[in-house]
């Protein structure tokens, strides 16, 4: 029904070439300093193993995993640069959990190799990692055990090392007007997110994860999140969102790696990627195909 509404404005559009993906702003500016961080779901590890200076806040190469005799991944091949957004897209089940528990360390290689900010992530400290990478769960209430957000943010400054009131400072910049005596529990998704990410940066890590980070978010929380994860690529933070939501990736990616059977099926500019899927396609592609466009802003862009 829609794209028969939509006849005119593909006449309309018919002298105008669709706009690519989200593009980068130039070169990100270096990381900031970094302290080390937070708790880590109560896991103990080695020291640091030492790895060879890579230029990626993460590389990963023939990575294979398996889990309960299950080959949860084989043999993927992954490399993502500061200030760049990946998209992890593909069915349940294809392995996009798996590949960001194996960057953050929470998985062993079964074969391959993987480094984050340098360091083989499942052989470094905690306290060494955090200053590498950083991952928002599904639940983001997973990492979330103070009794009030003061709490919450006080214990990420003290498990920073960070100066006091660091946290609550980079939370009010993120979402303005959370009390400091409410429970994280009574917060609602997209606050307890926000505080979660709050948690997460105050020890700075170049590189951050995020599980299906729009699940249960509103549409005002997820343009919220939108616009906040461009920030911090334009920052130069390194950013990989494991995702079903299209319309996300269509926002925010510069690239998608689509995933079946944990195996890399595809790996490009999101343009070329979610336009050539009908399963992964946005709704703005579906309608407006054979073009190749893919958010509302870009037609707005076109028409203006």
């Amino acid at each position: 029904d829609a794209r028969r509404r939509a006849s005119d404005l593909r006449q309309r559009l018919g002298d105008h070439d669709a706009l690519p993906g989200p593009a980068r702003s130039g070169p990100p500016a270096p990381p900031p300093a970094r302290t080390p961080a937070r708790r880590w779901f109560g896991r103990s590890r080695a020291t640091a193993e030492a790895a060879p200076a890579s230029p990626y806040a993460a590389e990963v190469r023939a990575l294979a995993v398996t889990r309960d005799r299950v080959r949860a991944l084989r043999r993927v091949d992954l490399t993502v640069s500061p200030g760049e957004t990946v998209a992890l897209m593909g069915r349940n089940g294809a392995g996009k959990s798996t590949l960001l528990n194996a960057l953050v360390g929470l998985v062993t290689p079964s074969s391959g190799t993987v480094l984050t900010g340098g360091s083989v992530p499942h052989r470094t400290a905690p306290r060494d990692l955090v200053r590498r990478v950083g991952l928002v769960p599904q639940e983001p209430r997973d990492l979330l055990y103070a009794d009030t957000v003061a709490g919450e943010c006080a214990a990420a400054d003290a498990d920073a090392g960070a100066e006091s009131g660091t946290c609550r400072a980079l939370l009010s910049t993120l979402l303005p007007g959370i009390p400091d005596d409410l429970h994280p529990r009574d917060l609602s998704e997209g606050q307890r997110l926000t505080l979660a990410l709050a948690v997460v940066l105050t020890a700075r890590p170049p590189l951050l994860l995020l599980d299906e980070p729009t699940r249960g978010l509103d549409y005002a929380a997820k343009a919220h999140l939108v616009t906040l994860l461009r920030d911090l690529a334009g920052r130069g933070h390194a950013i990989v969102l494991a995702t079903h939501d299209v319309e996300l990736a269509a926002e925010l990616a510069h690239r998608v790696v689509l995933l079946a059977e944990g195996e890399v099926i595809a790996d490009g500019p999101t343009a070329e990627v979610v336009v050539s899927s009908p399963s992964f396609a946005p709704q703005v592609t579906k309608i407006l195909a054979p073009r190749r466009w893919l958010t509302v802003a870009q037609v707005q862009e076109a028409l203006s």
